[in-house]
């Protein structure tokens, strides 16, 4: 069984390099220590701003 999970898991290196990007993006535009915080978590979560930004540009 984790052979195979780990043979389907090809998506995990991609989102782990739009993490780094999505992190160093926000941290780099931080202002303030509470800004780079909040940063993280957007990098955290950019998944979910994509597809609301591309569900809200198709007019769902």
């Amino acid at each position: 069984m984790k052979e195979q999970i780990q043979r389907h898991a090809s998506s995990n290196p991609i989102y782990g390099m739009g993490f780094i990007g999505a992190l160093v993006y926000y941290i780099s535009h931080a202002t303030s220590f509470w800004m780079g915080l909040l940063g993280i978590l957007k990098a955290i979560l950019w998944p979910g701003f994509l597809v609301y930004e591309a569900l809200k540009a198709l007019g769902m």
